[in-house]
């Protein structure tokens, strides 16, 4: 099992403590481990959101963020946002913006599977249209922050977890919207 295959897990001040393959880390009783989220914002002020594969381990078919994933061992998590863009979404990002550095969240799906994760938080640009990679995504969508918003709050069941909790944290959607106005 090579590098790629692994996770980084965290102790619970969220230092480093080792590796473990990624097949092991989800499932009824999820080890603290490194991960990242990324709201990506275009042209027109709208942030994409996506509906996670249906063969998914957590939350299949769930509406989400842009893209989530882990970094591997020794490797820098902008270097795996980047890589994960690329590899979800076939996204080239600009303006990549820490938003929130020590997003922390466990969260349980309907399968039992737990999700258990210190989570960095990042914001970026794109010019780019997603081309979907059909393991990771099957739809996409622009829509506009404030829109998302409500319907984060009205229906969060619709929504990942970690969508809803970060949503709740970043003030982000609001945030977005008036920055790309203001340009």
């Amino acid at each position: 099992m090579t590098d790629a295959d692994h996770v980084v897990l965290l102790d619970d001040e969220g230092r480093a403590i080792g590796t473990a393959p990624k097949s092991s880390v989800h499932g009824l009783d999820t080890a603290l481990h490194l991960a990242f989220s990324c709201h990506v914002v275009n042209e027109h002020g709208q942030v994409l959101v996506t509906r996670r594969a249906l063969d998914k381990k957590t939350w299949p078919g769930v509406w989400s963020n842009s893209f989530c994933g882990h970094p591997k061992p020794a490797e820098p998590v902008i270097t795996a946002l980047h890589r994960r863009a690329e590899f979800e979404l076939g996204l080239a990002l600009t303006e990549v913006e820490l938003a929130l550095p020590l997003f922390r969240y466990r969260a349980v799906d309907a399968n039992g599977i737990v999700e258990h994760e210190v989570c960095p938080v990042y914001t970026a640009f794109t010019v780019d249209e997603p081309v979907l990679n059909p393991l990771e995504v099957v739809d996409a969508r622009w829509v506009d922050p404030g829109e998302l918003a409500a319907s984060l709050q009205t229906t969060p069941w619709a929504f990942s977890p970690w969508l809803v909790l970060q949503a709740e944290q970043l003030h982000m959607f609001d945030v977005v919207s008036q920055r790309r106005r203001a340009s």
